[in-house]
């Protein structure tokens, strides 16, 4: 397999001047272009090299180190393409990095941090060796799972930038990916500015501290005073890296290997302090006054008394808590009760001090640090303490998840190998081998550090987090050899270059986040300088930034950036995890050491570790990558990336259609399921678009909608046409605001077409069971008489009425209306109670389907009514009919056998209104019982119909004095004729009988009966 080729990112269209990705025109070596050709004479094609090639020399690492660069993938091409700006480009050369050079560095130079210089004994003098240990052990087990699930991700293809982001999103989707990348950039930018502040504080409170701008007045004042010297340092110091990183990353680049070393010979600097301290503890004296720490900056001699010759003078310290600087000064209580001693305060490996740093110490906020097991004579409780006394004082209260926010962004920074998978040799190898080697080094060091800063370095000083007790030196640096200076100036230099590579890798991620075209309004920033640099997703970053430096406190900011982080994190372990359950064809990482349980357990770390830092941040980076989501998923570009929530909603989607087929569903359970048939013009748009708006009212949000619509032709021919009408059909969709599917079917005509469409529509349990069909405009015309006889024949495969009980209802007030006695009433619902009884006993339909129909037109207007009033919906079922007997008093069936070219049947308004005027006849029950029996013996115009039509007329005036400001009419549909001689009279009654009324939605059902109240 070749690793070396990197397929392009969906969503780059074309060659952008500020895209800065070389592209590579042609993978073979022989191409036409020479020039072009030449870029290839570096690459390995070879199937089989031999051993003393890929074996590392001597001068190879020299080389490499001399080469060494921790840039992301996306700034190294940024920088060759500024190299070549103006000359010949170079020759591409294979990437030649491998595991040691190309991941395990990186990463150890991303993880070991500010905090491990400036915080790391802090938490292990409040915390104690147990539960620091405990701290780093979760820390770091959170980043080892986390980095086994990266592995198999990674090792699945190819990580171009964008790194994590790439990984979540193609793995779980543009939103999840989005939301998540996000937040990466959010932690990185704020990571950026917690080495910015670290830089700050390393450079006034132990460097220089005569540069500070803001003076305290008093000791109440320093920590205002302090972070106000932060936030102005931290923006000339912000302003003047990102100018560096504008100019150019290749001067970021040039310093790598500075920033590597200073980590690496400040780490080997404290493991030999540790050594040395064994056998020859360093002098570091700490004072103490009972057993108060007592702040070095005020005096120099740890004595009340000092000897001058043969005279007693009191010290600098007694002029501190006395009056004055005599003997028989006023002093403070406590000064007066208690003693000062002197102790050292890095007592060495072999003093035993590990017993005393055991167990926790935590203080709450202008507590006094104390040293355990020394005598003290008390005040009484109560008593106020002088802030201006020189004590070391707790600047903030400490308690165990404030630790743990405090503490995890030092394992951080795993991500570094898998961002720069272009530019290894064997990146399927040297990511996973890289990576868990770089966290398991740095584990064994924070782990070995707790341990060994418990064990050599007194507990007061450990607690003392600015080193006021040791004459304001770092902690760590006073455990250091040769010199604490060496810790001081390696962390600065250290801090510094993290700092820049957070502002040099965040816009770069964020640039690709932005010409992946999820989030649109972050487009702008995916653009930048002709070489591909982000200058205004630098700008971005720099400002963000701006408000980490702001907050001003190192202990504030890391907090935030542990969220950003841990999201991340954990979105990468569910990312493995999805894609090992799923176990999608495409899912084959050549890292097998990954389990989904591990991934599982990683997420629910992260998850667990999110509340246990701070809660309220947790739920608050929580609530931002769900909004962005959201936007994402509502405003964000489509894109398809065969993601793994993609499988898993099939795999739902397939778990629920196999239930839904163990068992038919219960009436409880029945949804409206419609069919919507919809006619296309010849430019393959919807005919009646207000079809979509009555199905969306009539599902009301339930069931299935699906929305077919039949073209005329071969398939050959006509697919582009359909394809066409599909799209239209989807946009009406959603404008309607109707959720559902769509399907067009091409076929020879358009009745087969229909047929096809009813009865293969749906799939498994998930089948339509109501038909939504337009009413045919215009069936009078000659030249549309197939559309209406197509109706006809959809309405020849229906049934009885659905909701027989209603329907009964509807009919008794009704009959009501047209003044009936009650007798008569009675009789006339007691047979049609029996006639659909007996048409269900012969019908015996094997499912029941409701169709609804809306007539679009009326007989006799002079203009027509709009189109949402031209709709029909009507039942289908089995293709049977229900077999009716003749009526009383219609003509023998061979006398109604007339062709219908020769003499016109068909029943009219005019007719209707000429009949009456001859003279009104009495409407007898048997008449209504003909009509509401719905015999389709329409093709006889016997005398019976003609009582038909009369009752179509009376019912209709019932109708219209009853509903005529009604907004909807639900009538009944009769049955359609049993042969086609009389399908116009079967047309013309429907008319007649929805004349003047606004809308009506005739009824036809599967004639089952289905009461629901005591089930």
């Amino acid at each position: 397999m070749l690793n070396n080729l990197t397929d392009c990112e969906d969503g780059d269209g074309g060659a952008n001047p500020g895209d800065g990705n070389p592209k590579e025109s042609s993978p073979f070596i022989n191409s036409t272009d020479t020039e072009k050709g030449k870029e290839y004479d570096g690459k390995n094609m070879a199937l089989f090299e031999e051993e003393m090639d890929t074996s590392p020399m001597v001068s190879s690492l020299l080389s490499g180190l001399a080469n060494y660069t921790n840039l992301p993938q996306g700034s190294r091409e940024h920088e060759e393409a500024e190299n070549n700006e103006g000359g010949k480009k170079k020759p591409v050369q294979a990437p030649r990095m491998g595991t040691f050079m190309g991941v395990y560095l990186p990463c150890l130079q991303n993880i070991f941090g500010v905090i491990l210089f400036l915080r790391l004994t802090w938490v292990v003098g409040i915390a104690g060796i147990m539960e620091a240990f405990c701290m780093v052990f979760i820390c770091c087990s959170c980043t080892m799972l986390t980095a086994i699930s990266m592995s198999a991700i990674a090792t699945n293809g190819v990580v171009p930038a964008g790194g994590s982001y790439y990984m979540i999103s193609r793995s779980l989707g543009p939103e999840f990916g989005g939301a998540v990348g996000l937040c990466f950039y959010l932690g990185t930018t704020f990571a950026g500015a917690m080495y910015i502040l670290g830089t700050i504080e390393i450079l006034l409170a132990y460097l220089f501290p005569a540069m500070a701008i803001f003076k305290a007045e008093d000791a109440s004042g320093e920590a205002a005073a302090m972070l106000n010297n932060m936030r102005v340092y931290g923006t000339c110091v912000l302003t003047c890296m990102a100018t560096v990183v504008f100019v150019g990353v290749k001067y970021v680049n040039k310093f790598a290997l500075v920033f590597l070393g200073c980590v690496i010979l400040s780490i080997l600097a404290i493991y030999a302090g540790v050594i040395k301290s064994a056998f020859d503890p360093p002098n570091f004296p700490i004072c103490l006054l009972g057993n108060r720490t007592l702040s070095r900056h005020g005096f120099d001699v740890c004595a009340k008394l000092a000897w001058e010759g043969n005279e007693t003078v009191t010290t600098r310290l007694w002029g501190l808590f006395c009056s004055s600087r005599f003997l028989n000064a006023t002093c403070d209580e406590y000064f007066t009760r208690n003693n000062v001693t002197e102790i050292q305060g890095i007592p060495g490996a072999a003093s035993g001090l590990i017993k005393e740093n055991l167990w926790s110490s935590y203080l709450t906020k202008g507590v006094i640090v104390e040293r355990r097991g020394m005598p003290s004579v008390g005040l009484a409780d109560g008593t106020p303490v002088d802030m201006d006394h020189p004590y070391v004082f707790s600047d903030m209260t400490s308690y165990f998840t404030l630790l743990v926010g405090i503490y995890f962004p030092s394992v951080t920074g795993i991500m570094a190998g898998s961002n720069r998978s272009g530019d290894l040799r064997d990146a399927q190898k040297s990511i996973p081998t890289g990576t868990i080697l770089a966290i398991a080094t740095t584990s064994a060091v924070y782990i070995s550090s707790v341990v060994l800063f418990g064990a050599c370095i007194e507990g007061v000083v450990l607690r003392d987090k600015f080193g006021e007790a040791v004459n304001g030196n770092l902690v760590v640096g006073t455990l250091a050899w040769p010199s604490p200076w060496v810790i001081v100036i390696g962390s600065f230099f250290s801090t510094c270059g993290a700092g820049l590579q957070s502002l040099t890798g965040a816009p770069r991620l964020l640039q690709a986040i932005s010409r992946d075209g999820i989030v649109p309004f972050l487009q702008v920033f995916g653009h930048g300088k002709a070489n591909g640099e982000p200058t205004w997703a630098l700008l971005l970053t720099a400002c963000i930034c701006e408000i980490g430096i702001l907050i001003a406190s190192l202990d504030e900011v890391a907090p935030i950036l542990s969220m950003f982080f841990l999201m991340c994190y954990m979105f990468v372990n569910l990312a493995c995890a999805v894609q090992t359950l799923l176990r999608t064809p495409n899912w084959r990482p050549r890292f097998r050491y990954y389990h989904w349980t591990l991934s599982f357990l990683g997420m629910s770390l992260c998850l667990a570790l999110m509340f246990i830092c701070s809660w309220y941040y947790a739920l608050v980076a929580m609530l931002i990558a769900g909004l962005i989501y959201k936007y994402i998923e509502y405003r964000g570009a489509e894109k398809e990336w065969g993601d793994g929530i993609r499988g898993l909603s099939l795999s739902a989607a397939r778990y629920a259609l196999l239930r839904l087929e163990e068992g038919p569903p219960h009436t409880k359970n029945w949804r409206p399921q419609l069919l919507v048939l919809v006619r296309v013009d010849q430019d393959q748009n919807v005919v009646h678009p207000q079809l979509l708006s009555l199905t969306s009212q009539l599902k009301a949000g339930k069931g299935l909608t699906i929305v077919g619509s039949v073209l005329e032709g071969t398939f050959l021919d006509n697919h582009p046409q359909a394809q066409r009408a599909e799209e239209s059909i989807r946009r009406l969709m959603e404008a309607e605001k109707v959720k559902g599917f769509c399907q067009v079917v091409i076929s020879s005509n358009l009745r087969d077409g229909v047929s096809h469409l009813i009865q293969s529509g749906g799939l498994g349990g998930l089948q339509h069971n109501t038909v939504l069909v337009g009413w045919p405009r215009n069936w009078r015309q000659k030249e549309d008489h197939q559309t209406w006889r197509n109706f006809i024949h959809e309405s020849d495969i229906s049934a009885y009425t659905y909701e027989k009980t209603l329907v009964m209802e509807q009919r008794s007030q009704i009959l009501k209306q047209m003044h009936l006695t009650k007798n008569e009433r009675e009789r006339e619902i007691q047979s049609i109670t029996d006639e659909s009884r007996g048409s269900i006993r012969r019908k015996n339909p094997a499912n029941t389907r409701l169709r609804l129909n809306v007539p679009e037109e009326t007989a006799g207007d002079s203009e027509e009514k709009p189109e949402e009033e031209v709709q029909l919906i009507h039942d289908q079922s089995a293709p049977s009919c229900p077999s009716s007997s003749p009526s009383p008093g219609e003509e023998p069936e061979g006398g109604g056998e007339v062709d219908p070219e020769k003499v016109h049947l068909t029943w009219t308004k005019d007719k209707s209104v000429a009949e009456k005027n001859k003279g009104p006849s009495p409407v007898s029950p048997e008449g209504i019982k003909d009509f509401f029996s719905m015999k389709p013996e329409w093709e006889n115009l016997n005398q019976s119909n003609v009582r038909r039509m009369h009752t179509a007329v009376r019912l209709n005036e019932v109708i219209v004095k009853k509903s005529r400001d009604a907004k909807l009419v639900l009538l009944n549909m009769p049955g359609p004729p049993r042969n086609r001689n009389g399908d116009e009279n079967y047309m013309e009654f429907l008319e007649v009988l929805t004349e003047h009324l606004d809308r009506v939605m005739l009824v036809r059902g599967g004639g089952r009966e289905v009461i629901t109240i005591y089930s």
